[in-house]
């Protein structure tokens, strides 16, 4: 066997996979999502107070039945 010293291959380039395309959303999804994330912000805000509201009512409600 033969080992050639002054002339040696340059090493291999490391295998690197492709970048990978991330999914980009179109317009109209866009504002789907950004609509979707507002309502429920919208509903964090409101929804204590609505619940605290049908309590409210529940609340009144029985007092009505245990009077009548």
């Amino acid at each position: 066997m033969f080992l050639d010293l002054r002339d040696p291959q340059p090493p291999h380039e490391p295998w690197n996979p492709p970048p990978r395309r991330e999914p980009q959303l179109s317009k109209r999804n866009e504002r789907m999502v950004l609509g979707l994330v507002g309502f429920n912000v919208l509903m964090l805000l409101l929804a204590p107070i609505a619940g605290a509201t049908l309590l409210d009512v529940a609340i009144a409600l029985i007092h009505a039945m245990a009077k009548g």
